[in-house]
């Protein structure tokens, strides 16, 4: 489109010279709509409403809006909102911009709570007035894309289990098995736990770090992580087990079983909004995931002691910043708290490892509890720091 404009010449006389505008506006109202009618198709699980919602010429946008609606009849979403909040970046050279909308939703029979996250939907102009392409944009880092919203997932369940997988269902009933088998190992020290147990798959760890909106690359090399589904961690807010599929498809069976055994017990315990020291909410996961395995010592403190043999046994127990996902040598300061853990057991017997553990998920000092049942802090880094020696040497 163009603008008419005056322009005065040298001799006075005035002319009309035409000058190329951007007059490509972001449409709030329409937005809005688009929304509303996307939400609508979503309650309704009608896949040609919501297919019909897609621009015209993009079928990937028709395909994933219809997978979207066999989505929310396998999951049986609930209480599914979006709300438009703001526009993201500029609009482009064919209309089509970004927003954020406040989406919420919840997983009928299982959750009671919806969960409640920011997305980037990208839209375009459509003949009916604006389409919606996708969700998720590079102008939105902060924003997360939950995995329902990522067109046709395989879904399978087991009582009191849901798991939904970016990819076939012969992954997400072998992950359904998994989670199973870990709900049982959580119980026989966890006896209370009872779940419910949410599982999502992505299809690459790329997708992974969207489903949580952080930075690529941040679980590049993490087999899987508990967290909140949405963006808030409310008291009754669901949390759910995000897998990492890179990772776990390089990981034998038995490993497999002990990453997802290791979350489940961050599930059992709350660990999302819990203010326990990370090592001791990392080491007793380990100490109840791999608790009935068969795995010797040396295997399962594999990385720990090669980091021993290279740098020296650690002079202190893993700090925060010592399990952040990309620290250095992570997978032997993981395995550094297990021991701790395990030698508490030891001491003190699971009962009182679990006692301390109890007392931390209240705000209690993991040093207090452990003087209290008769291990003082300084005895346990020193016991810690002669088995990892034993093993060294």
């Amino acid at each position: 489109m163009v603008a008419v404009v005056a322009v005065l010449t040298r001799d006075g006389r005035h002319e009309v010279a035409p000058r190329p505008v951007d007059v490509a506006r972001a449409s709030p109202a329409e937005a809005t709509a688009a929304l509303s009618a996307f939400v609508a198709g979503v309650r309704a699980r009608d896949a040609a409403a919501l297919a019909s919602l897609a621009p015209a010429g993009r079928p990937a946008s028709e395909d994933l809006l219809a997978g979207i609606a066999a989505n929310a009849a396998s999951l049986d979403l609930r209480a599914v909102t979006a709300r438009y909040v703001d526009q993201v970046g500029v609009v482009g050279d064919d209309g089509s911009w970004s927003g954020v909308a406040e989406v919420t939703w919840r997983l009928g029979g299982l959750e009671v709570q919806a969960a409640r996250t920011d997305v980037a939907v990208t839209f375009a102009p459509d003949a009916d007035g604006l389409g919606i392409v996708g969700f998720g944009t590079a102008a939105a880092p902060a924003t997360r894309v939950p995995l329902w919203l990522r067109g046709r997932l395989a879904v399978s369940r087991a009582p009191g289990v849901l798991v939904m997988v970016d990819g076939d269902r012969d992954v997400a009933e072998a992950f359904v098995d998994r989670a199973v088998r870990g709900v049982d190992v959580v119980r026989r020290v966890l006896a209370r736990f009872r779940g419910p147990v949410v599982v999502e798959v992505p299809a690459t760890a790329a997708d992974l770090d969207a489903s949580l909106g952080v930075p690529p690359g941040t679980y590049s090399g993490i087999a899987a992580v508990t967290a909140s589904a949405g963006s808030t961690a409310e008291d009754d807010a669901p949390t759910h087990v995000f897998v990492n599929p890179e990772v776990t498809a390089g990981l034998r069976r038995a490993g497999a079983q002990v990453v997802m055994t290791h979350e489940l017990v961050h599930v059992a315990t709350d660990a999302v909004r819990s203010p326990v020291e990370p090592w001791l909410r990392e080491g007793f996961a380990d100490y109840v995931a791999l608790r009935d395995t068969r795995l010797p010592d040396r295997t399962a403190l594999g990385r720990a002691i090669e980091a021993a043999r290279r740098d020296g046994v650690p002079k202190a127990l893993p700090t925060a910043a010592d399990l952040n996902t990309r620290a250095a040598d992570l997978q032997a300061r993981y395995e550094e708290a297990w021991l701790a853990c395990r030698v508490i057991a030891e001491r003190l017997g699971e009962r009182k490892l679990l006692e301390v553990y109890r007392a931390a998920r209240r705000g209690v000092s993991s040093a207090w509890s452990l003087q209290r049942a008769g291990l003082a802090p300084d005895t346990l880094i020193r016991a810690w720091q002669a088995r990892l020696r034993r093993y060294v040497s």
